[in-house]
């Protein structure tokens, strides 16, 4: 295995998803510093935010370690395989953590980390078929990932954001990009499972 920077964006990517959860189980008070009940305790909206930044530098590092793949001609393998893995496992945490603190329906998470794992196998099983490039990455596939990004990133950080003197409904936003995201995803299973459908046929 070839240790270049893609592959160790890619491997901070999942080193991160342990620091990302712990960092919702630390001690919260919604009150602020001062008192001595709360001494050693982080207001919630802290947590919040830093949860919400880590996801962001996740985020970040998956376009990132893609993009200097291409560029240095560092593309491999193993590294074609952490990165999803990666990716799935980052997004996966993150329904879970939502999940457990109410924020997202358990149906909502089952559908979209449900979708994930089913056409990863697909896309290994084509891959051993010779047909990968029938399940390659497709624009609806992109456009389910970008609504679910942003989703998550907004019920992550959960708190009102003001926005020219006006309250941005954060949680409005994130639950109803979730709910699109899940529409998408199946939207986007079914056009994977058709593309595979032929060579199903035949087996």
């Amino acid at each position: 295995m070839k240790c270049n920077i893609p592959t160790m964006l890619t491997w901070l990517r999942i080193l991160l998803i342990p620091v990302f959860v712990c960092v919702f189980y630390l001690p919260t008070t919604p009150q602020t510093f001062g008192s001595a009940e709360n001494m050693g305790a982080i207001p919630a909206h802290w947590v919040n935010f830093i949860a919400t930044t880590i996801f962001a530098i996740a985020a970040f590092t998956d376009w990132l370690d893609g993009y200097l793949a291409r560029r240095w001609n560092q593309t491999s393998a193993f590294g074609a395989f952490l990165d999803p893995v990666a990716d799935k496992l980052m997004v996966a945490a993150a329904l879970i953590v939502l999940v457990e603190f109410e924020r997202v329906g358990a149906m909502v998470a089952l559908i979209i980390i449900g979708r994930e794992i089913a056409i990863s196998a697909l896309r290994e099983w084509m891959a051993g078929e010779g047909q990968s490039s029938s399940v390659g990455v497709a624009m609806i596939g992109k456009v389910k990932t970008a609504a679910q990004m942003v989703a998550i990133l907004f019920l992550l950080y959960w708190d009102n954001i003001s926005v020219l003197g006006n309250a941005l409904p954060t949680k409005l936003i994130g639950q109803t990009l979730i709910v699109f995201a899940a529409f998408l995803t199946l939207l986007s299973m079914a056009y994977y499972l058709k593309a595979a459908l032929p060579k199903i046929k035949a087996k």
